[in-house]
C-alpha cells in the first residue's frame, strides 16, 4: 500500500454557474481501521479561497499551514488577499511541478478514480448553486461507497459572490 493511501480520502471541487463546490469525505483512517469520523479536508485561506488536501493527515495539515503563511506574505506585501490563479500557481512552486487550472472538476484520493467516473457522468456546465450541491454531493456520496479507506458522511461547501454555504451530508457509515 502506498503512503499516499494510508489515510484515505476522497476530494472534490466542481465550478457552476458564478459559484464553486468543494467537498470532501470525513473518515480519518489508519489503512482499515477508522480513527475519526469528523476530520476536516478542506481548508480555508480566505474568504472566496478554499482548497482540499487529500492524502497523508500530517503532510496536508503541514502543507496547509505552509500555504496560510505564504497567504499572509503576500497580503502584507500586495495589501490584498491572492486571486485564484495566484494561489494556484503558489500550489503548482510548492509542488514543483506545473499544474493547469481545471475548467470544469478536479479529484484527489484514494477515491479519484470512481470520482473522476461520476463526475464525468453527472457535470455540466453552468449549474446554479442548488444543482452544483446535490451535483457534488451525489458525485462525492456515490465514490466513497466504492472506496474503504474514505468515507463516514461529507462536508460540502458551496460558494457564490455573496455567501458560503456549508452543508455535512451524510453517508454509509460501514
Amino acid at each position: 500500500m502506498s503512503i499516499f493511501e494510508y489515510n484515505g480520502s476522497a476530494v472534490v471541487a466542481m465550478v457552476g454557474k458564478n459559484c464553486f463546490a468543494i467537498a470532501s469525505d470525513r473518515r480519518l483512517g489508519v489503512q482499515l481501521q477508522t480513527i475519526a469520523t469528523d476530520f476536516q479536508r478542506v481548508f480555508k485561506v480566505h474568504d472566496k479561497l478554499y482548497i482540499g488536501l487529500s492524502g497523508l493527515a500530517t503532510d496536508a495539515q503541514t502543507l496547509y499551514q505552509r500555504l496560510v503563511f505564504r497567504h499572509k506574505l503576500y497580503q502584507l506585501r500586495e495589501e490584498r488577499d491572492m486571486k485564484p490563479e495566484t494561489f494556484a500557481s503558489l500550489v503548482s512552486a510548492l509542488l514543483y511541478e506545473k499544474r493547469e487550472l481545471a475548467k470544469d472538476f478536479v479529484v484527489s484520493g484514494t477515491a479519484s478514480e470512481s470520482l473522476y467516473g461520476a463526475c464525468e457522468s453527472m457535470y455540466k456546465p453552468n449549474m446554479e448553486p442548488d444543482e452544483l450541491f446535490e451535483t457534488v454531493s451525489q458525485a462525492l456520496n456515490s465514490s466513497i461507497d466504492r472506496d474503504c479507506l474514505s468515507g463516514w458522511g461529507g462536508y460540502v461547501l458551496i460558494v457564490t459572490p455573496t455567501e458560503v454555504r456549508e452543508h455535512v451530508i451524510k453517508s454509509r457509515m460501514d
